[in-house]
């Protein structure tokens, strides 16, 4: 019977509802839900549009006309019987769906008393006729209809149908009060954000999950991006904090951000992202190195270069993608991808068509911190980034290890991690604060074969550390700042096929010009969220500067809504409480976050003269390494404003002054050794007993006047350096009153 009662209910029709202030206002009618014998509203309220779900009841308690009527011939031989006074009155306070007691009624009392003449349950004239009078008979119903119908008692349809609603009325209620206090015993009441908690969960019910699989098939990409999403830490469940990441499909990445309207009502924004892959926080390394970086192996033996970058901010993951899982403060490097591509290159070497080749697999591991490469695999020494005369860039001394098998690998990461620089930070006790490249190389016969470079980079909340008052953190968020831009703009060239790659920006991109540059180049970014919604807006502005490095575009129908919730133009993924309603209003259209083809940045055509439009725009004259700088912070102009483009240049030109500075005083020192020598030579001489004075006094003045020339030299380059920390330092202060956007 549950379809009778929705004979004159059709989607679209206006509806008298009452909201749970005791306002009553029209709305108009946009689904029926038979199974709870419920309809679904919506109105505009303020220019947003609300709606609720409201249980047939109530929708017929102020509107009886669409109450189900039922025309019933009485039958000849049994008059129909009076209802009982008790029913009456309580379809008379439910429903209103029998005639008022007084005459003087409105004109929707009217309508109701038509429609309820048409029905066979009318009392008798008797008792109509006493109603009319202002009062009711003291004679029982039973009793009359014992009296004028006999002793038998039938209900009509309509009453029965009445009696069912309030029972299933009844149990719906009971149901609601099990499905509060289950919730409260799952749920902890106390938590402060327990209202974007029960927005999230009711979001997440209306989606339909279809994960990434090992099943499912691995694409082939020259530029793949994807996004790995760890789970909750023990110290974030300690302090309650909220997942509000999540991962419908194997290529889509919502997050929930909470905001705050001026009225103080909480309601969820949720962005949505596109990527090549999306991993949840269920998938295992060996899952995300399937689907990542070992369809790069290949590359290196096909005379490639392939590249893998880990990305995003401190403690979210990278470390553990790139090394392996973490046994407290020990690593286990045997799961991380550094392992599992070399275990993959052994297996390669043993293929019939690559073991003819003779080829010998190579490792090296450095750090590029503040602008300077340590060799990681030598004591941290410090090395040198130079081009030669074929313009190919040369790490100078950085060492190479011949590895022979798996465990050879596994030392050699374990060596390198245990040097690697770190420093404590709000979100990782052990910060990486330097980018960490290990690189497996392919040797034919002494020459380059292949290179596979897999980098650990930098937490990207330390590039907003520019303003720091403390030069060497300033000095780490400039270098970290700078070398993620121009790391995106490399890979955007690289995918784009464009003319020039501006590597010379940062010491990074520098070192691996190669996987730039070459034709044979395939790209991999894995970008880690943190799902917490303490790392919210960090997280936003990890998975927009993944989003730019390949411009993914999404619409309405990426996001895998479940088929019972409603079509997905109808469904809003931005939710408020209506008086903290259990059922979810519908406030927004879909807000796609920067992912957007509008939101993302179009890409600037350079022109010829580009490069002399910044000089006389930035003020600063032309270098390889300046050009590239400036080229980089024209193609981001949003986020390199002129006085951080001024901070950067000063950094840029304070690095390279320091180490001309060094390199010179070491050049000093050595020959202040030989002056020494000579000097010695020349006392030994004075103690002859007829030495030659004038040899020795010509030599000795031509040492003094060599000294002369050469220390003045380095003192003029050291005061030039410190007029240069003067720069950089006035140069930061600039930028203290504006902070930059953080990448």
């Amino acid at each position: 019977m549950a379809a009778a009662n929705f004979v004159k209910i059709q989607i679209g029709i206006y509806v008298e509802i009452e909201r749970s202030d005791g306002r009553i206002h029209q709305a108009m009618l946009t689904s029926l839900n038979e199974d709870s014998e419920s309809v679904t509203v919506e109105w505009i309220e303020n220019g947003v549009v609300k709606g609720k779900e409201i249980d047939l009841e109530g929708i017929f308690s102020l509107n009886p006309d669409l109450a189900p009527d039922e025309d019933i011939e009485p039958s000849p031989e049994t008059p129909p019987p009076p209802i009982p006074a008790a029913k009456v009155n309580k379809i008379v306070k439910s429903r209103q769906t029998v005639a008022p007691i007084k005459n003087d009624t409105s004109a929707r009392d009217n309508r109701v008393v038509g429609s309820a003449r048409a029905r066979p349950t009318q009392l008798p004239e008797q008792s109509s006729s006493s109603q009319q009078n202002g009062s009711v008979s003291d004679i029982s119903p039973v009793q009359a209809s014992k009296k004028e119908f006999g002793p038998l008692f039938i209900k009509s349809n309509c009453v029965k149908e009445v009696e069912k609603l309030q029972e299933k009325r009844e149990k719906r209620r009971l149901q609601q009060q099990e499905l509060r206090e289950k919730r409260a015993q799952v749920v902890d009441a106390t938590n402060p954000n327990y209202e974007i908690m029960c927005m999230i969960r009711d979001f997440r019910g209306s989606l339909d999950y279809t994960p990434l699989t090992a099943a499912d098939p691995i694409d082939e990409h020259r530029i793949c991006v994807c996004v790995r999403k760890r789970p909750l830490n023990k110290k974030e469940t300690l302090m309650k904090d909220l997942d509000v990441i999540t991962i419908p499909s194997k290529d889509v990445v919502m997050v929930h951000e909470p905001k705050q309207k001026v009225d103080l009502t909480r309601y969820l924004e949720n962005q949505t992202f596109r990527f090549d892959y999306a991993f949840d926080d269920t998938a295992s390394n060996e899952m995300v190195y399937r689907f990542t970086a070992q369809p790069l192996v290949e590359t290196i033996f096909e005379r490639g270069m392939a590249t893998c970058f880990a990305y995003g901010q401190t403690g979210s993951g990278k470390t553990h993608t790139m090394g392996g899982d973490f046994l407290g403060r020990n690593q286990d490097c045997s799961k991380g991808i550094y392992t599992l591509a070399a275990r993959d290159v052994f297996l390669m070497l043993k293929k019939p068509n690559y073991n003819k080749l003779e080829l010998q697999v190579y490792a090296t591991f450095f750090e590029i911190y503040s602008g300077k490469v340590f060799d990681l695999l030598n004591r941290k020494t410090k090395l040198r980034v130079l081009e030669d005369g074929k313009q190919q860039v040369q790490v100078v001394g950085l060492q190479e290890r011949e590895v022979k098998c798996v465990e050879d690998v596994l030392k050699l990461t374990e060596i390198g991690n245990s040097c690697r620089t770190s420093g404590q930070t709000s979100a990782n006790a052990h910060s990486s604060r330097s980018h960490a490249v290990f690189q497996i190389i392919l040797r034919r016969k002494g020459k380059l074969h292949g290179k596979f470079s897999l980098i650990d980079l930098a937490g990207n909340e330390r590039g907003a550390d520019t303003f720091s008052a403390d030069r060497q953190t300033r000095l780490e968020g400039a270098e970290i700042n700078k070398s993620l831009l121009a790391l995106k703009e490399c890979i955007r060239a690289l995918g784009q096929n464009k003319p020039h790659t501006p590597f010379r920006a940062s010491k990074l991109t520098q070192v691996l010009r190669d996987s730039f540059i070459r034709g044979n180049s395939r790209t991999c970014m894995i970008a880690t969220i943190s799902p917490g919604i303490a790392s919210c807006e960090n997280t936003l502005n990890t998975l927009r500067y993944a989003n730019r490095v390949k411009e993914f575009g999404i619409s309405p129908s990426d996001i895998p809504f479940s088929q019972g919730s409603g079509s997905r133009s109808d469904l809003s993924p931005s939710y408020e409480y209506d008086d903290f309603s259990p059922s979810v209003t519908r406030v927004k259209g879909l807000k796609i976050g920067r992912s957007t083809a509008e939101d993302i940045h179009p890409t600037v055509h350079h022109a010829p003269n580009q490069i002399d439009d910044l000089e006389t725009r930035w003020g600063v004259g032309s270098s390889p390494q300046r050009d590239d700088l400036k080229l980089l912070c024209e193609q981001n102009e949003e986020e390199v404003s002129p006085q951080l483009f001024t901070f950067h240049e000063a950094v840029s030109q304070m690095v390279e002054m320091e180490e001309q500075v060094v390199e010179d005083h070491r050049a000093v020192f050595q020959k202040t050794i030989r002056w020494l020598e000579d000097e010695k030579a020349l006392l030994e001489m004075t103690e002859e007993v007829d030495y030659d004075v004038d040899s020795y006094a010509t030599q000795l003045e031509a040492i003094l006047e060599q000294k002369i020339d050469i220390l003045t030299e380095l003192r003029d380059e050291v005061k030039s350096f410190r007029t240069a920390l003067q720069e950089e330092e006035q140069a930061s202060k600039q930028i203290n009153t504006k902070r930059p956007c953080t990448l």
